[in-house]
């Protein structure tokens, strides 16, 4: 690593959704970096992005990539975490991937910088981000979990198609295009790209989000019931989720209900606890129509709550209504905060 306090970056999958977003946060957040790589498959090889005013040409991802990189931040596929993330460490840097490849392993941390930041510094190498939608519900979580203790938590989430990538965003843009026009719907990526069958997203809600589990979960689901248990610590956490598809580019919703610990707890005392939390930010005041939207979260890092309500017949449930950018706080934003947090604490 170099000793002047700037760091070399690697991004790989840098052509992508998450890669953009990704490179217009650190040039936004105006992260301390040397040399910059921009990594991506040969399909995208080639290509110029510009950062910071300079322009640059995006590389094949190959082994020898990684050399005298500090940090790399990876959102290519698992496929490529898998077969260049233990390369980059090998090679001295530190990876933080926004794959599914690492999130469950065994001695990779699965970080929300808001929820356990002192999880970072026991990296081996990598640092798993974690789903998107898990991201926005964990931080709405954790500041009544510290409170008041949590003994479950169904989620039902309303999901962008940005989070299926830049081609199922495509897919949406033309669907909407042909209906309008009375033209067939022609449908090839979602719900999921590999799977057997496409169905329309275009005014219409698709309920699946990755592929389906032998116990009738998708792959989605788990990944939101699996990471918030391991993130928050919490193996006894009763947690259910059913991810829903809907046809708007960006942002994620949620309808959360949990269930607290403690008795007597009043919607004020969970309102005051979700507006001093960092990272969120509470927009909620029904006289007024006040809550979050997937339109006006867009573009922002915060994770928004509102709609918080005590439920009518559990005397310890709450319901809240939790919106973020995927593509940033789902992502982009969560990678770089970690890598943030890396240099500022010196755990690299």
């Amino acid at each position: 690593m170099n000793d002047t306090n700037q760091y070399n970056v690697a991004v790989v999958g840098a052509t992508g959704a998450v890669g953009l977003k990704m490179l217009e946060t650190l040039e936004d957040r105006d992260f301390p970096i040397g040399e910059l790589k921009l990594l991506s498959s040969s399909r995208s090889a080639g290509q110029k992005l510009t950062f910071k005013g300079r322009e640059y040409t995006v590389e094949e991802a190959v082994p020898e990539s990684f050399d005298h990189v500090d940090i790399a931040l990876f959102s290519a596929g698992g496929s490529v975490s898998k077969k260049f993330a233990p390369e980059a460490v090998n090679r001295g840097a530190v990876v933080i991937d926004n794959t599914s490849a690492y999130r469950m392993a065994e001695g990779v941390p699965l970080v929300v910088p808001e929820v356990n930041e002192a999880d970072i510094q026991n990296h081996k190498g990598i640092i798993a981000n974690p789903n998107c939608s898990t991201i926005q519900m964990v931080a709405a979580l954790e500041p009544l979990r510290k409170q008041l203790g949590l003994s479950r938590v169904i989620v039902s989430t309303y999901q962008a198609v940005s989070g299926a990538g830049n081609e199922a965003a495509d897919e949406l843009r033309e669907q909407s295009m042909d209906f309008l026009n009375g033209e067939d719907l022609k449908a090839e990526i979602l719900p999921v790209k590999g799977d057997e069958k496409h169905f329309p997203i275009a005014f219409n809600a698709l309920p699946q989000i990755d592929v389906f589990q032998e116990n009738g979960y998708t792959f989605e689901e788990m990944k939101m019931i699996n990471e918030t248990k391991k993130i928050m610590h919490a193996p006894d956490l009763s947690v259910a989720a059913t991810c829903v598809r809907l046809p708007f580019f960006t942002s994620h919703a949620e309808s959360v209900y949990v269930e607290v610990e403690q008795s007597g707890v009043t919607v004020q005392n969970i309102q005051d606890l979700l507006d001093q939390a960092p990272g969120l930010t509470l927009e909620d005041d029904p006289s007024t129509q006040t809550y979050p939207t997937p339109l006006t979260a867009a573009g922002k890092k915060d994770v928004f709550v509102g709609r918080v309500r005590k439920d009518l017949d559990h005397e310890k449930g709450f319901h809240m209504w939790v919106v973020s950018d995927n593509l940033l706080k789902g992502a982009a934003w969560n990678s770089v905060q970690i890598a943030e947090r890396l240099v500022a604490n010196q755990w690299l």
